[in-house]
């Protein structure tokens, strides 16, 4: 039995609760056009088995290796118990038998696996899913681990809902933190909690946070906010991994596709998805304005209009005192009652933006944003 169909009609939530309920087994492959990725779940009996995803391909045992918790000769015995076996059981299965690690030990790490890609896949909105029935003696791995379809969507919501709300300082699993600079001037002592210094010992201007869940051994959420913590305390600062190595050409390349993936995620409705590919370029070259303004507009998508403001403001500040800046501002900063820099940034789009649509409507905003000052001044109406 085939079940296909594109992510706006049936979003991925829904697809995974389907085949929950229905206790199906065999494989579920999702495309983003969007995003270029494809992710594969496999199903046994309506919980998940095994997942993957094209742009974070890392196998259990590179997992297992990164982390610490196996030896590459661990690896080595394991793969010559297993072999001449067939299909048979997984490599896990003998790194626990040759004593390299404990079974609780490997269920963790193949629940973390599984969850990485999960979760990553109910951030996509759009794309297009197909589910291909198959027996379970027809799956191409043996399930080493079942992990509750219903526990992955619970947990999976709250997590999306708590991305949106980091994703302006951590767009990405793909930010680097680093130390932030030490300033003499005002000494501060530093309190951290242990998972906190933990993960501050990871930090060394490479890695990302990726690469940190993987050392850790820990979620990659739970590092994500983590990071976030530190960001915002002005311990750490985020920026987007280093890619002069692979040529200036090569990077501009790149971050203008992500800006482009960020208008069109936009211009689909898929706000947090935008917000997050552009504060990513932002990330690499905070003075992009076009990456500022992108970032500014999700965020008013999203009512979060003191920090579209505060965007803004930064453009401003940083030399991108463009027409487009200063028009934005000016609405964002009437959202959220500052009407003297509404009134001004408008005053400053008139005057290199006279005539056009735009202009228009900033001038009615204009009208509109007097006049309630004026009855704001004086309520009872007295001259």
């Amino acid at each position: 039995m085939a079940i296909e169909g594109p992510l706006r009609e049936l979003g991925i939530h829904d697809v995974f609760q389907l085949l929950d309920l229905s206790r199906k087994t065999g494989m579920l492959r999702v495309t983003s056009e969007l995003r270029d990725d494809e992710g594969i779940v496999m199903f046994e009996s309506g919980r998940v088995v095994q997942a993957s995803v094209r742009s974070n391909p890392m196998s259990l045992e590179e997992m297992l290796l990164r982390s610490g918790r196996v030896t590459e000769t661990d690896i080595e015995r394991a793969r010559a118990m297993r072999s001449g076996n067939g299909r048979g059981r997984g490599l896990g299965e003998y790194l626990v038998q040759c004593g390299a690690l404990s079974r609780k030990e490997l269920e963790r790490q193949m629940r973390l696996q599984i969850e990485s890609v999960v979760f990553e896949l109910m951030s996509w909105r759009e794309g297009f899913f197909s589910f291909e029935e198959r027996a379970p003696d027809e799956l191409p791995v043996t399930p080493e681990i079942h992990v509750s379809t219903e526990s992955l969507l619970m947990e999976g919501a709250r997590r999306i809902d708590e991305w949106s709300r980091i994703a302006d300082k951590i767009p990405s699993l793909a930010v680097v933190p680093t130390l932030a600079p030490v300033d003499e001037s005002h000494p501060t002592q530093i309190d951290l909690l242990p998972d906190e210094w933990e993960v501050l010992t990871m930090i060394d201007g490479k890695r990302d946070l990726r690469a940190i869940a993987t050392v850790l051994g820990r979620a990659e959420f739970d590092i994500a906010k983590i990071v976030y913590g530190l960001v915002t305390t002005g311990v750490v600062e985020a920026r987007a991994p280093d890619r002069r190595n692979s040529g200036g050409q090569r990077a501009a390349s790149e971050w203008a596709e992500r800006l482009e993936r960020a208008r069109r995620a936009l211009a689909a409705g898929e706000v947090n998805e935008a917000l997050a590919a552009a504060a990513a370029v932002r990330a690499a070259d905070p003075a992009r304005t076009e990456a500022r303004l992108l970032v500014a507009r999700a965020l008013t998508r999203l009512r979060r209009h003191g920090e579209a403001a505060d965007e803004l403001r930064r453009a401003l500040r940083g030399g991108a005192a463009t027409p487009d800046v200063h028009r934005e501002l000016g609405f964002a900063a009437a959202r959220v009652g500052d009407f003297a820099t509404a009134l001004e940034s408008w005053e400053q789009y008139l005057r290199v933006a006279k005539t056009g649509a735009a202009a228009e409507r900033v001038r009615a905003a204009a009208g509109a944003v007097k006049q309630l000052v004026a009855a704001l001044d004086d309520p009872d109406g007295d001259e």
